[in-house]
């Protein structure tokens, strides 16, 4: 999208967060029927499976979503080339496309951006955003990086081309890392990527270089970053922070404001729609973006029907994200529903320590895109400060030894790049990865 239509239709969308909240309702259901009545006449899953339902087309503009049927992933990655609306559009060509192509090579066959969800089962989820969807959420995502800012404030500081570092992974097709990406040379910023897997004394001296102004990233990154200033590692001067990819508790927010002395803004989204939400004040809460998605939330369980993506529709799609939504208040300055709380993945980091006293840690989502056969699930136990295993759990036991020799040699790679050559670690394979019975949620890291 060129600069100033960009800015054009930031403007516009930033115009919806005055409007009533009938108003917003009343675009949503819009655009919500728009959306049926076109994965009715374009997909052949959605075609049959409504009709499965009993609903005809005449039926689309008037019954209520709860009527439609749910989908999750399992259906969703099993009925792929036929949900889709676009023939060129094959799970398989895009699992080649995405295995042989490098990551700088955005778009499947130059017209579609791939997104990839968790590849540990070897067969990864993929989410596919025509150009139109593309700009739709970069404008969403730069709405909410931006949120309590006004248009003409907005364009002073792109005006002075700030400098954004993003810190998280970064070499695979994220959806978090490929929006900053296309979203920082869209308003024509500098950028600098920091990868999570990179020795911490790289993040320095190329900090030290870049000088950033703006951050984005990871919260468990940005905390490291906070802590190496607070060392007097890094000097850095920043005007905004912008927490994604993981929750954002109410400790760690106050840390990162109050050691980066700026404000704080949490972009919520997933790989299914990258722009759902965005808090810029824990008390206030988040406010989702019912001008972009429908989210359905019954029993805390979350459906998201996304607004905007027509090339693969996404309707009543469960997230595996619990959401608690909060009733309206006087605090609620915006038309858009809010979010109590989000209960998803909330990671810890495995810290090491060499016999100089040198830290470094592994952050668990380095290893997301792994891809071998047969592999089920895994889970980190740390054992002390220089030693962790990986718990495997299979779904071919005859797979294991291919298994094994694979997480080792790519956990190998990975703490060679970290400058982790002293840190031993092996694999075990267990019967099944339990959740954890607080959350309900499977925990990458237990110690």
């Amino acid at each position: 999208m060129k600069y100033f239509k960009l800015l054009w239709n930031l403007y516009k969308l930033k115009g919806n967060t005055v409007k009533t909240i009938e108003q917003i309702k009343s675009l949503q259901n819009k655009k919500l029927r728009k959306l049926l009545n076109y994965a009715y006449e374009n997909s052949k899953y959605y075609h049959r499976t409504f009709e499965e339902a009993g609903i005809t087309r005449e039926q689309i503009s008037t019954l209520p979503i709860s009527a439609f049927p749910i989908i999750d992933k399992d259906l969703f990655m099993k009925h792929f080339d036929e949900l889709v609306t676009n023939d060129v559009l094959n799970q398989n060509d895009i699992r080649k496309f995405d295995k042989e192509e490098s990551v700088d090579h955005i778009k499947f066959k130059d017209k579609y951006h791939v997104v990839h969800s968790s590849g540990s089962t070897g067969k990864p989820g993929y989410f596919v955003y025509d150009e139109e969807a593309w700009d739709q959420m970069l404008l969403g995502i730069i709405r909410a990086a931006f949120w309590n800012m006004s248009m003409p404030k907005i364009l002073k500081l792109l005006f002075k081309r700030p400098r954004i570092v993003y810190i998280a992974a970064t070499d695979g097709r994220y959806g978090g890392a490929m929006a900053v990406s296309s979203g920082v040379e869209g308003v024509h910023a500098n950028q600098l990527f920091l990868d999570i897997k990179t020795p911490i004394a790289e993040w320095i001296e190329n900090l030290h270089k870049f000088k950033p102004n703006m951050i984005i990233g990871y919260p468990s990154a940005i905390k490291i970053l906070g802590e190496l200033l607070e060392k007097g590692e890094v000097q850095l001067k920043v005007s905004r922070v912008i927490s994604c990819g993981e929750p954002l508790c109410c400790k760690l927010r106050d840390y990162i404001e109050k050691t980066f002395h700026a404000d704080v803004v949490n972009i919520y989204g997933a790989s299914e729609s990258l722009a759902l939400g965005v808090e810029t004040n824990h008390e206030e809460g988040m406010y989702l973006f019912d001008d972009m998605n429908y989210i359905e939330v019954e029993d805390g369980t979350m459906y998201l029907t996304s607004l905007y993506n027509f090339a693969q529709p996404l309707i009543r799609y469960k997230i595996s994200d619990q959401l608690l939504l909060k009733e309206s208040d006087e605090k609620c300055i915006y038309p858009f529903n809010k979010v109590e709380s989000i209960v998803g993945r909330n990671e810890d980091i495995i810290w090491f320590e060499d016999k100089d006293g040198n830290s470094e840690f592994l952050h668990p989502l380095a290893i997301e895109g792994f891809c071998v056969e047969g592999l089920l699930d895994y889970q980190f136990r740390q054992i002390d400060c220089n030693s962790f295993e990986m718990m495997i759990e299979v779904s071919d036991e005859g797979k294991k030894n291919s298994i094994q020799l694979g997480m080792l040699k790519n956990m190998a790679e990975i703490l060679s790049t970290k400058h982790l050559e002293y840190v031993s670690f092996n694999v075990r394979f267990v019967e099944e990865i339990l959740p954890d019975p607080q959350t309900g949620k499977k925990r990458l890291i237990v110690k």
